[in-house]
């Protein structure tokens, strides 16, 4: 028999590719060195069972529904890929050790809802966009990826960037209010900021962009409502924040719980691939909501779970958070050929490709790096001077007659009110892994800032409501609304009788943070009966009466605007709050925040915003005439609108002049104020600027934003303000969905907010 030679070199390399494969089908998903995100992928799909692939859609949280030994064991097996709503290192890494001893050890990534900071709570979304300061903006989020990064965590549910133009709606306080362009800018913002310059790097977190599509524009402005939007509307108004924050880089976007145009977004495949994957070219991963594809059958477009398992994967949602529809269903739609292979591997190359970005398969620990904290919640741990700092520029200064503000420490103060003494309600909705027990409240605030000083004298005045069926729906997961059982008439007594003791009286009323939440829609905007009662005795002690305004939404204020001497709106302010709060009363900070939503004059109003059509007979103000847009029975127009806010001084702003009356395609002119400073203490401002296209194929906004300046300024000191106006700036979708420019005449608009402005015009040739 002849034998074949063989060398040692050439002995060791089939032996060197044995060994190679045999790592392959059995061992780690661990790339080598030099190699690139598809190869790898390529490689490791190529090794992976379909059980393992589907697994990789699985997105479940430890719980009830997922017990954690019975989720230790099929993580082992394989058939899970990411775990969300579990936040503290030593139970992440047991359930990433379980993943370590699964066949390709590939790993988990962490979940969570950080929304506006994680241990160190920021002021709400609504307060973080009343700032219009990007720098504060991207603090929040930059902290806020330290401290979840810290925990182990790798991926949050958030930036929320819906269109807001409806205050019933309990989330808009997730978000940053109405306008497209203002929410766009903070979108960009916090996308970079949570991410970084890499999710392979330190400190850093994927953002999960949401909810997409339109989920603010409910109709009634209920949670989970329906959405019918017409596309140059949506396309205009509601898509820019989204994409924005696409083309920022986030790595994840959740889908909506809601339907747009009849077509549930969990199974919109125009909307998650025509739109979202091939005209704005997103690479990254698509999530459900929670429960949202078994919901397809209350929808009305799935007869049972297999289906909606199977419009949901081929509308291309990757990863089905909660419940198990995908493990169970997916095969037996595979094997009927229901849907396809590529359906699955597609959503599985985007879920490794996510933890190939976030540098877990180079590492799976990477997020969990040194000794556990020996205490997760270590005051060591907070970023309370940033936090302090970020919830001063989101207060809202809307009234101050005669000067009542800011207060004098060496005064006597009734500190009054149903949140003046709430460290739960001072953090406000989707409050992360912050602990109350950590939060300053207004009382503690104040206590520091007049100790020593004046006198403060303190009663709750009220519950935040006595409504019982309100309370019981309020508590109805966690005990968050503590009733105080006195009678309310005593309560009242106490703090009138406090009152009447007092130079001035501050009262903190408006919403438990609960009342501004998910599944926290309201059909009345009033602050509560109960706390009305109170501020009306407040009111008939002749004292001076401050408002400071705890709330996640715009509130009608017509009683409270009429009757308060000054109102300050500091929304949910967070970890830091009570301080901050004290130090704007107390004149330590001059308010500069404007309102990133309208405020209505009264419920019947809504929807109200800014940048509306003018209509055929729009309504006058200054020429009121019956046949008209308006309301017959009401004052017509905002009580507080959209970029509105005070300052402890005043400024003026010049007449608009413009480098030239025309433009042509392609140039770029500069629109120029002089802003002074006529007050008497250091302030800042928000110079904003709007712009009108007064002729166009479709009738167009009376105004819409296009740039801001926020502006410092001494007193009586004047700065040249200048924006750059671009032919990109005038572009819309017309009818056709065509984005483009038309010729003709613009107006220019700048001021302090969105009524009060100078105007210029130009024309676009």
């Amino acid at each position: 028999m002849k034998r074949t030679r063989i060398s040692r070199i050439g002995l060791g390399l089939l032996l060197g590719l044995n060994s190679a494969c045999l790592l392959a089908a059995e061992g780690p998903a661990v790339p080598q060195p030099g190699q690139s995100k598809d190869d790898f992928i390529n490689q490791l799909m190529g090794q992976m069972t379909q059980q393992e692939k589907i697994g990789q859609l699985r997105l479940v949280s430890v719980g009830p529904d997922h017990p954690k030994p019975v989720l230790l064991d099929e993580i082992a097996a394989g058939t899970t890929g990411a775990i969300f709503n579990t936040v503290v290192r030593p139970g992440i890494r047991d359930l990433q050790d379980a993943a370590m001893k699964s066949r390709l050890k590939i790993p988990l990534f962490f979940a969570y809802d950080v929304v506006h900071g994680h241990r160190t709570v920021f002021p709400i979304g609504l307060g973080l966009a009343a700032s219009w300061d990007m720098g504060a903006v991207a603090t929040s989020a930059r902290i806020a990826a330290e401290e979840a990064s810290a925990d182990g965590l790798n991926l949050t549910y958030s930036p929320t960037v819906d269109i807001a133009r409806d205050p019933r709606w309990g989330r808009v306080s997730e978000g940053f209010g109405e306008d497209t362009y203002l929410v766009s800018r903070i979108a960009e913002t916090v996308v970079k900021s949570y991410q970084g310059k890499g999710l392979d790097q330190p400190g850093t977190i994927m953002a999960g962009v949401k909810h997409f599509a339109l989920y603010g524009a409910g109709e009634g402005g209920r949670d989970y409502n329906t959405v019918d939007m017409s596309l140059p509307r949506m396309f205009q108004d509601s898509l820019p924040p989204y994409r924005a924050a696409i083309d920022a880089g986030a790595g994840a976007v959740m889908v909506s719980l809601n339907s747009v145009n009849g077509v549930p977004s969990t199974a919109n495949k125009w909307l998650l691939q025509d739109v979202l994957r091939q005209q704005w070219g997103y690479k990254g991963v698509l999530l459900s909501d929670h429960g949202a594809v078994m919901e397809l059958i209350k929808h009305g477009v799935a007869g049972e779970p297999r289906e909606a398992a199977r419009l949901a994967i081929a509308a291309g949602v990757e990863m089905n958070m909660n419940d198990d529809l995908y493990g169970k269903e997916l095969p037996e739609l595979l094997k009927a050929g229901a849907i396809q292979q590529s359906d699955i591997d597609r959503a599985c190359r985007d879920v490794l490709a996510a933890k190939w970005d976030m540098g877990l398969f180079k590492d799976p620990y990477r997020y969990l790096q040194g000794a556990d904290p020996v205490d997760t919640d270590a005051e060591s741990r907070l970023h309370r001077a940033e936090a302090r700092d970020v919830a001063r520029k989101g207060m809202v200064l809307l009234k101050n007659q005669g000067d009542v503000l800011p207060l004098k420490r060496n005064s006597t103060i009734a500190l009054i009110g149903p949140l003046a003494d709430s460290k739960r309600d001072v953090m406000g909705s989707w409050s992360a892994a912050g602990k109350a027990f950590q939060a300053v409240t207004v009382l503690e605030g104040m206590g520091h800032a007049t100790r020593g000083k004046g006198a403060l004298l303190y009663a709750k005045g009220a519950n935040v409501t006595n409504d019982e069926e309100i309370i019981k729906y309020l508590n109805e997961y966690n005990q968050d609304v503590v009733i105080d059982k006195r009678s309310p008439q005593a309560m009242i007594d106490e703090a009138v009788a406090k009152a009447k003791m007092a130079d001035v009286v501050v009262a903190v009323v408006g919403e438990a943070q609960g009342m501004a939440h998910e599944a926290s829609s309201k059909a009345n905007l009033r602050i509560s009966a109960s706390q009305l009662d109170l501020l009306k005795a407040l009111k008939a002690t002749g004292k001076p009466l401050v408002l400071v305004l705890m709330n996640g939404r715009p509130l009608d204020l017509r009683w409270e605007s009429e009757n308060a001497d000054a109102m300050l709106e500091t929304w949910f302010s967070g970890t830091e709050g009570g301080n901050a709060i004290a130090d704007v009363l107390f004149g330590d900070y001059n308010p500069a925040g404007k309102l990133a939503m309208t405020f209505p004059r009264s419920v019947g109003q809504i929807p109200i915003y800014y940048n509306h059509l003018n209509t055929g007979r729009p309504f006058d103000h200054e020429h009121p005439n019956k046949y008209t847009s308006r309301y017959f029975d009401s004052q017509n127009g905002p009580l507080y609108p959209f970029g509105y806010g005070l300052s402890y001084t005043s400024f003026s702003v010049s007449d608009v002049k413009l480098s030239s009356a025309k433009m042509h395609k392609g140039d770029t002119l500069t629109a120029r104020v002089t802003v002074k400073n006529t007050g008497k203490r250091a302030g800042e401002t928000v110079v904003q600027l709007y712009l009108r296209d007064l002729v166009a194929s479709i009738s167009r906004p009376v105004k819409e934003l296009k740039g801001f300046r926020k502006v410092m300024l001494q007193p009586g000191e004047s700065k040249v303000v200048e924006f750059p106006i671009r032919e990109q700036d005038l572009r819309f979708y017309d009818g056709s969905l065509r984005y483009a420019s038309e010729p003709g005449d613009f107006k220019v608009m700048i001021g302090l907010d969105s009524d009060d402005v100078k105007e210029g015009q130009f024309t676009l040739l």
